[in-house]
């Protein structure tokens, strides 16, 4: 029984030796452990030195995969909206001015003689003498004004005017009604037209041409500037200049050539490209020569030819030369035939009466007036705006 039990004890601890060898070689050689390492008090994490790594140097291969990366990045873009960058101030637009605003020196004049009539509860002599003195230092002229005071009294005689006020608004429908007439430019649309320019020397001629060169651009018109002051050099540097801002062509001469020829082919070129206008300069010359005004002739008959019509003469007049300016208007009339007048400067001086002198003894329309410096400036003449801005 003994040696039984000692053979069974035998076959176990045989059996338990086997399956540890088993187990050993399924989980390969054991490893040992690690040595401990000793124990070190945990560094605060904002202050405890980060190892760096070792630095390697990159290949052309990588930095050029890089650069292009990067700016691949660059070219996308950003989801977040961006703030809509402000609108640039508009420029003021520039508005027409008017007469009431710029004749300030002549309702200046007039205020103090009609304070004088208007103070009279009757119309008396003084009051005549007050009206005749009042358009005489406007430059109406004596034989305008005499005829203007006559036509008055006929009227109060006719329809009882008694008071003074009643008399100040009769003189001021007088001065309405002789200044009526047609003040529109001359221009056949699909045409060539022409407008040939005169005056004396000083007046504004060139300076009349550019602006209303702008003002026909601005309103969609084709325009050819001819510079036929071949005697003055820095006229057809001005005129270029205009010509440069209006975006016009520009014909010009030899200096001291001829002016008709620089007119004629103005024409010819303005005929070739389907212009709308061409506006024709000429040399300021004193009415009194009669050489230069025979020239202005042939100036005026090479422009009224083929191609193109000729539909404005217009005399240029510098409103502060008051009677000498009615002179001028004369002399030119008779010479080349003027359709209408340009007033210039009449912002600048008391002596509007001017304007009536001209229209009622020559019967020529006063169709443009300078109130000022700028382009918008040179406007169309309104008689009834006119009056009221000198009466105040």
């Amino acid at each position: 029984m003994t040696l039984v039990l000692l053979i069974a004890l035998f076959v176990v601890v045989l059996a338990s030796a086997t399956a540890v060898t088993l187990t050993r070689r399924r989980r390969g050689p054991e490893l040992e452990p690690p040595p401990s390492r000793p124990a070190v008090a945990p560094a605060d994490s904002a202050t405890a030195p980060t190892p760096e790594a070792p630095e390697r140097e990159l290949t052309p291969e990588q930095v050029a995969e890089i650069e292009r990366a990067l700016a691949e990045a660059e070219a996308i873009p950003e989801e977040v909206s961006q703030p809509e960058p402000e609108a640039a101030p508009e420029a003021p637009t520039r508005v027409k001015p008017s007469f009431r605003e710029r004749l300030g020196k002549a309702r200046t004049l007039f205020s103090g003689y009609l304070g004088s009539v208007r103070a009279r509860d009757k119309i008396t002599d003084e009051t005549w003498d007050d009206l005749e003195e009042a358009l005489i230092l406007a430059d109406v002229g004596m034989e305008t004004t005499t005829a203007l005071l006559d036509d008055l009294r006929a009227k109060v005689k006719a329809e009882s005017i008694s008071d003074s006020e009643g008399l100040v608004d009769a003189l001021k429908a007088d001065l309405v009604a002789r200044l009526a007439g047609n003040r529109e430019l001359a221009f056949e649309p699909g045409a060539l037209n022409v407008w040939l320019f005169v005056g004396v020397n000083g007046v504004g001629k060139t300076t009349t041409i550019g602006k209303l060169g702008l003002q026909a651009a601005n309103e969609g018109r084709s325009v050819i500037m001819a510079a036929g002051d071949t005697f003055r050099a820095a006229a057809a540097d001005q005129l270029q200049l205009w010509a440069k801002r209006v975006g016009a062509d520009l014909v010009r001469g030899a200096e001291g050539g001829d002016p008709g020829a620089v007119v004629f082919d103005a024409k010819q070129r303005g005929a070739a490209r389907n212009t709308d206008l061409v506006l024709a300069d000429t040399a300021g010359r004193l009415h009194t020569k009669i050489n230069l005004m025979e020239e202005l002739k042939k100036v005026r008959r090479v422009a009224e030819r083929p191609p193109g019509t000729l539909n404005e003469v217009l005399l240029v007049i510098d409103a502060t030369t008051g009677q000498n300016g009615l002179v001028q208007a004369k002399e030119f009339a008779s010479a080349v035939g003027v359709t209408g007048v340009v007033l210039t400067k009449l912002d600048g001086t008391a002596k509007g009466g001017i304007a009536l002198a001209i229209q009622t003894e020559l019967g020529i329309p006063i169709k443009l007036v300078g109130l000022g410096e700028a382009p918008e400036d040179l406007i169309e003449f309104n008689a009834e705006e006119f009056v009221e801005a000198i009466f105040g």
